[in-house]
């Protein structure tokens, strides 16, 4: 297995277990968990960062370590891996989705500047 498989299978199960400590409600080591996936993930991706051969294993990584960062609370981390995987030659389907958690971490700043002002629901109806 190479090492950017390896590096990945880790981060993938740090993440499940962080989702069934979440689910039987032991929220105790979730962030350490999903901080843990997220370096590892984050790792992976920078393995492969700047090899555009690569695809789709690249953009999946960078998307995959994103959706960590968004929820561990690292939007500039996420917003970089997004970028970084955009500007390589990620599939369709994977960019839409690079695209919409670009979009989905920035809307309420967006909206802010904008001076509108939507409820938590709204809000989570837009970014879906």
């Amino acid at each position: 297995m190479s090492q950017v498989q390896d590096l990945h299978r880790q981060a993938m199960d740090l993440a499940e277990q962080a989702d069934l400590k979440r689910l039987r409600g032991d929220t105790s080591q979730v962030q350490d968990l999903l901080r843990q996936a997220l370096e590892l993930e984050a790792e992976a991706a920078d393995m492969v960062a700047n090899d555009v051969t690569a695809e789709p294993t690249r953009s999946v990584l960078h998307r995959s370590a994103a959706t960590l960062a968004v929820e561990c609370g690292e939007l500039s981390l996420a917003e970089k891996l997004i970028a970084r995987a955009l500007a390589g030659a990620p599939p369709s389907d994977i960019a839409s989705e690079l695209k919409d958690l670009f979009i989905q971490i920035n809307l309420r700043n967006y909206l802010d500047r904008q001076g509108v002002t939507l409820t938590e629901d709204q809000l989570q109806l837009l970014s879906r």
